[in-house]
Order: structure tokens, then sequence, then C-alpha cells
């Protein structure tokens, strides 16, 4: 691949996904961390996108902006198999549990989708669907209504209704970004309102978030981190940031990573 397409590949991406991380161009473009480093000097000059400490950014990235579903779902991929797979360990047949809409969200209703008479309530259209195809045993999905959004949850005052009317043991959300000072946050408003519902539907929280996401601060808090029960994160997290959120949140579960064969090939 020349420079120019390249450069033009993580334009592209960071356009998507409003940022990129040097580790994940590596890996997607098979060059080394030096090749891409430069790259992203040679754009942030050209004022095609921001350089930020381990990446590139979107120039200007508005606290606004929502990445769809399909391109959330090409980054950090094994960091959220692992969130996933150390999420799902906290799962029980019979349980009844919340699953909020996101990427991370969707890998871990994939490592739950054998739990038998398991019920679950969510606003994933994604989610919804692959639970149902599963066809387990014994478990429930319950799919709130609402209006559509870019990363396919269902929000506003349908879903916020249907919610009101539900409980559960435990809610596994995910999200846009966590900050000390913001806590959890979303570019939208709306959804930020339905993901409140759907926290007080449960009686323990469990956000999933992988490195990436913390110090990004979306538009709208949906709640500060000391309601988190428990954060499962992976292992790419800096010690300075685990300390942090240990002294915030209820417990901080760090994923270790997967084995090379595991999750090979796999999309969301």
């Amino acid at each position: 691949m020349l420079a120019s397409q390249r450069r033009a590949t993580i334009a592209a991406l960071v356009a998507e996904s409003g940022a990129v991380r040097v580790a994940d161009l590596v890996q997607h473009l098979g060059v080394s961390d030096m090749t891409v480093r430069r790259d992203i000097e040679q754009l942030a000059r050209e004022g095609l996108v921001e350089r930020v400490h381990g990446g590139a950014m979107a120039v200007g990235g508005r606290s606004s902006e929502e990445p769809g579903f399909s391109a959330k779902s090409a980054l950090m991929t094994r960091e959220k198999e692992a969130i996933a797979a150390a999420a799902a360990a906290l799962v029980e047949p019979g349980a009844s549990i919340g699953i909020s809409a996101g990427t991370t969200t969707y890998e871990f209703a994939r490592a739950v989708r054998g739990v038998p008479d398991l019920t679950v309530v969510t606003n994933s259209i994604p989610v919804a669907q692959l639970l149902h195809e599963s066809g387990t045993p014994g478990q429930t999905v319950v799919l709130t209504g609402g209006v559509r959004t870019p990363s396919d949850a269902l929000v506003g005052p349908v879903a916020v209704s249907a919610l009101r009317m539900l409980h559960v043991d435990r809610l596994f959300l995910g999200v846009h970004g966590m900050d000390a000072r913001a806590g959890l946050t979303t570019p939208n408003l709306v959804e930020a309102e339905t993901n409140r519902a759907m926290i007080e539907t449960a009686r323990r929280l469990c956000v999933l978030a992988d490195h990436s996401k913390w110090g990004t601060v979306g538009l709208s808090t949906i709640t500060e981190l000391s309601e988190v029960d428990q954060l499962v994160t992976d292992s790419g997290l800096s010690e300075r940031a685990r300390t942090t959120l240990k002294d915030l949140v209820g417990e901080l579960v760090v994923a270790p990573p997967l084995p090379e064969a595991a999750g090979q090939g796999r999309t969301a």
C-alpha cells in the first residue's frame, strides 16, 4: 500500500470513528508503529487530523458526535472480547439482566447467549436479534421500543416508559466515554436519558468500557462514576487511570488479554 493510500485510510477511519489508536492502525494497515506515526504527523500538518497521545482524532472532535454501530465495531475488537469474557463470568443461569446498546455490550451478549433461563432487557436492536437467533432454552428477551439512533439504540419517551416498569438484577452498560469529573457520558442527549432509566431498573450497575474510553467526554453525563458497582475494562488501561478508578467505583475488574488464537476473524 502506498503512503498516500495509507494516509487516506487513516483519515477515513478518523472521520468514521472520531479517533483511532496507533496500535490499532499498525494491525489494520500491517505496517510499523513508526510508519503510522509518520503518517499521522503528515496528516496533522495538512490539517486533516489532530495528533494526540497514542493516536489521532478528528480535528476539533465534537462532544456531540456519535459514530455509527458499524464504525465502532471495527475498533478495539480484542479488548472488547476480553471485557465480554470477564463480564460474562458474572452472569448465572436464571438471572435477569439489562444490556444497553453498543458494540462492547454486543460482544458481551455474544458471550452470554448460551446461558440458560436468562431474562434480558435491552434497548439494542443488534443485541436482541443476536439473542433471539441463539435459541437458548428458557431465554427471554425484552426489547424496548423507541427511536433508533446511529448506534442502533432505541431511545426516547417510549423506551423510558417501558423501562420504568421493569426490574433486573444487574445492568451491563456500555458508554461513549468515562472521565473522573464528567463521569459516564454519551454524545446523544436522549440516549443519556434512556440509559439513566436503564440504571434505575437495576440493583447493580456494571459498566463495560475499554481503555480508550478513559478521558473521553461526550455531550451528556449519564451518571457519576461513584454510582458504578463494577467497571470491567482491559489491560491497556494505564496504571494512573486504574488508581483513579479504584477510588471512584465500587470494584475495578481488569480483564486479562485473550490468547492470540481467541477471537480471530470475528466481527460484531
